[in-house]
């Protein structure tokens, strides 16, 4: 087990950014666009998946099929309507100074997002990161949440073993995600689960949103941490 303190690897919508209930919107207005009419909650339980994934595992809870050229017309409208609802969405209690405190005590951290970068790049914007922020998109990587590859390839970008990052997450499939990674991970509420739903996706820790987290973190030189940054404290995972 590594002495040094662990990387964050974290997710943006629902985790840094207040903007999942603008992604549902979003995607109903998409769906509804191609003939297919969901209630907002049967949309919110796959919201943390890439778009590609979201739209094949809600298509197979309907029974219907779409060509290619019409996924790509969804995933375009969603784009677009998230696009104007963008403004609406605000940064969560506390990260700002969370992204802040990590910077200023030097834990490196990334952002490892199922969105694409023409998404992200607003919600960027608005927590106010440096632009050579570590970033790792849907563009980048092979395959989204809940496979690895996302936190695979920040902790990669950060030159950390993943092993001893903390992800930071307000979904399931981040959760599951991590797991996969073999990552430690800390589940978010501001992403509308519940403790229980994160805790079995595999969260070690569960806070309220980012404001939780810095009354607890501690900077590795004055000898203490964050409880989800310290293995010790939390129980190291085989």
């Amino acid at each position: 087990m590594s002495a040094r303190a662990p990387a964050f690897l974290f997710d943006l919508d629902g985790t840094l950014v207040d903007s999942v209930y603008q992604h549902v919107l979003a995607w109903r207005e998409a769906l509804e666009a191609a003939g297919i009419e969901l209630a907002v909650w049967r949309i919110h339980r796959r919201i943390g998946m890439s778009g590609g994934l979201f739209l094949d595992a809600l298509l197979r809870e309907v029974g219907r099929r779409m060509t290619p050229d019409e996924e790509a017309r969804v995933l375009r409208v969603h784009a677009e309507s998230y696009a104007r609802q963008v403004s609406q969405v605000r940064p969560l209690p506390g990260a700002r100074e969370l992204l802040a405190y990590l910077t200023k005590v030097q834990v490196p951290w990334a952002i490892a997002t199922s969105g694409r970068l023409e998404s992200a790049r607003p919600t960027l914007t608005m927590l106010g990161v440096p632009p050579d922020t570590p970033l790792i998109t849907r563009d980048q990587v092979k395959h989204a949440k809940p496979d690895p590859d996302l936190f695979l390839a920040a902790a990669e970008r950060l030159k950390v073993p993943v092993a001893d990052s903390v992800v930071v997450g307000d979904s399931v499939w981040d959760l599951l995600a991590a797991r996969r990674a073999r990552a430690l991970s800390v589940g978010l509420l501001s992403g509308g689960y519940g403790q229980e739903e994160l805790e079995r996706a595999g969260a070690y820790r569960v806070y309220q949103d980012p404001a939780d987290l810095p009354t607890d973190i501690r900077a590795p030189s004055d000898g203490g941490s964050h409880p989800a940054a310290r293995r010790a404290r939390y129980g190291a995972r085989s």
